[in-house]
């Protein structure tokens, strides 16, 4: 997609628009542009700043250990416990997420795998499984292939289809991203074994698209914001196009803390934000799309209760935050006796889908995938744990530990696997009853404790990374432990789509079942949660509601 143009609506809190999205992000681009080249006026609400290519820095400590770009745990504070009968703790675990114009998509790693059509219809195959909420989703991978194409064209996606890929329409826009060392030890390695590796779609240009350059290899991928436009992030690709319309207006630093309801006829009126000065604004619209991600949408949706709504808003179902899912991480690391030079280029270049669907041979269910990846940044690789660890009994002071750091940072290679999770009620978002955040609102608090078979399948995938690492002449190999989540980046499950609004919060097409004018479109709506890299199926979903949403909007339904 080509973009031009430059922010030219303006709108005032008292006008009326058609559309107010929260969340500028991976969806809320989407569902902007979307509706605005469809003839709607759109006010997008994002609680961040926005920041152009040139303001982007290659500053490790202000990215990773000061928050730069993501969500401040001093200012948005958070609790957490494994379960809801343990009292939630301050800093105990971690939602994080990006805030900024562009949101998760403009720092994340940029693997842009679909889903399979096995994600989509799980429980039917394989039953049910006790004391969860697995289920199948309302819509079918089929119902979706025409989004994930469209995504992939619109925004630029850089690859070629695998083995075990579902059936397209159409081929990748841009052919893939070179391999790097750890790619061609990945893949030499997996075919010994037996194994199918192929490239790893990337949301990064390999070639020029679209008016913008292809990527300049400069390793700041994940956790940065590209100063070359070459990550397909929102704020490059759609937002501009919305903007371009003149009926589309992104207003940063407005930090949404509430959606009025007509009591009366239950329809969604207006939204309540903070400007940059902390002044309470008010939004007129005809109706709302919430995309603030799968932790603030249902947040936002609680301390929307009232009188009509005294759960939360769309909460008749009482699953609004219910059903969290995280997808599992872990990995497998490897250091090898030639240098690799893995800060280079993009974070992944080979991955396989060999035991991407589950088993029941294995005695558990999950899957996942496995993607050849870089040790990190510097602080983070000599740290331990942002990426992987440096092993177990490496030292960790002193002379011996510089030379474990000079002689490792360029010869060490990370396999790191992505995997399910599965949805439980009692994994959950909800209201902190005493914390605040620096707005005064209820801090954010989470409950979350992996089921069994999450941990099983990840402890599954490892057992094959690492043989990977070992067939490929790793000099030293080893598994990082295997923990307990309680941090998290990919933010699942907490609005699920359905079409009993009994058992779901969103219908087919993203709209709440108790508000006919409110969506919400973001990682809350999943019903499973895929095998780790979700953007993909979110900006697919984005696109499939934004084209209804309009539809709705001609025919006078919102």
């Amino acid at each position: 997609m080509r973009v031009s143009g430059s922010p030219s609506a303006r709108f005032r809190p008292r006008d009326l628009v058609d559309v107010v999205v929260v969340g500028s992000g991976a969806a809320g681009g989407i569902v902007a542009k979307e509706l605005a080249t469809a003839g709607l006026t759109v006010v997008v609400l994002e609680q961040g700043p926005r920041l152009e290519r040139q303001q982007f820095e290659h500053d490790e400590f202000k990215y990773f250990f000061r928050n730069g770009i993501v969500n401040d745990p001093e200012r948005q504070p958070q609790t957490f416990a494994p379960t809801p009968d343990q009292q939630a703790k301050r800093g105990a675990g971690r939602l994080m997420y990006a805030r900024l114009v562009g949101g998760g998509s403009v720092h994340f790693t940029a693997n842009y795998w679909r889903f399979h059509e096995i994600d989509f219809v799980e429980a039917s195959r394989h039953g049910s499984i006790s004391g969860t909420g697995f289920a199948d989703w309302p819509i079918t991978y089929a119902d979706l292939e025409p989004y994930y194409t469209k995504a992939e064209w619109e925004l630029g996606v850089s690859g070629v289809p695998g083995p075990f890929d579902a059936p397209r329409s159409r081929a990748y826009p841009l052919p893939p991203m070179p391999v790097k060392a750890s790619g061609v030890l990945f893949e030499e390695a997996s075919r010994r074994l037996g194994l199918h590796p192929q490239p790893v779609p990337l949301a990064i240009l390999s070639e020029p698209f679209g008016g913008r350059m292809a990527c300049h290899h400069c390793g700041f991928c994940l956790g940065f914001g590209c100063e070359f436009g070459a990550k397909s992030a929102t704020l490059y690709t759609v937002i501009p196009v919305a903007e371009a319309t003149g009926r589309c207006e992104i207003r940063p630093q407005s930090y949404v803390r509430r959606i009025e309801i007509d009591e009366r006829t239950g329809r969604a009126t207006g939204v309540i934000y903070f400007d940059e000065q902390k002044i309470e604004q008010r939004q007129r619209t005809r109706s709302v799309v919430v995309c603030a991600n799968g932790a603030e949408t249902p947040r936002l949706l609680l301390m929307s209760r009232s009188n009509r709504f005294p759960d939360g808003l769309a909460n008749s179902s009482g699953l609004v935050g219910k059903y969290l899912m995280f997808n599992g991480y872990c990995t497998a690391g490897g250091t090898f006796e030639r240098l690799l030079n893995e800060w280079k280029s993009v974070t992944a270049s080979r991955m396989i889908h060999d035991f991407y669907d589950a088993d029941p041979a294995r005695g558990f269910y999950g899957g996942g995938g496995i993607d050849a990846r870089f040790a990190g940044y510097p602080m983070g690789f000599a740290l331990g744990g942002v990426i992987g660890t440096l092993g177990p009994d490496m030292p960790t002071w002193g002379a011996d530990y510089k030379r474990l750091l000079r002689e490792s940072y360029s010869r060490t290679m990370y396999a790191a696997c992505h995997t399910t999770s599965l949805p439980l009620a009692a994994n959950a978002v909800s209201l902190d009853p005493t914390l605040k955040d620096d707005w005064g609102q209820p801090a954010l608090r989470f409950t979350y404790q992996d089921h069994p078979d999450d941990l099983a399948t990840m402890r599954f995938l490892q057992a094959k990374a690492l043989a990977i690492l070992e067939a490929a002449g790793a000099r030293r190999a080893w598994a990082d432990p295997v923990n307990p989540s309680t941090f998290a980046v990919h933010l699942l499950g907490t609005c699920r789509m359905g079409d009993d609004p009994r058992t779901s919060v969103v219908d087919r097409y993203n709209r709440t079942h108790d508000v006919r004018n409110l969506f919400l479109c973001d990682g809350s709506s999943f019903v499973t949660s895929g095998r780790g890299q979700p953007t993909c199926t979110i900006q697919a979903l984005a696109y499939r509601a934004g084209e209804h949403i309009a539809q709705f909007a001609r025919r006078g339904e919102i």
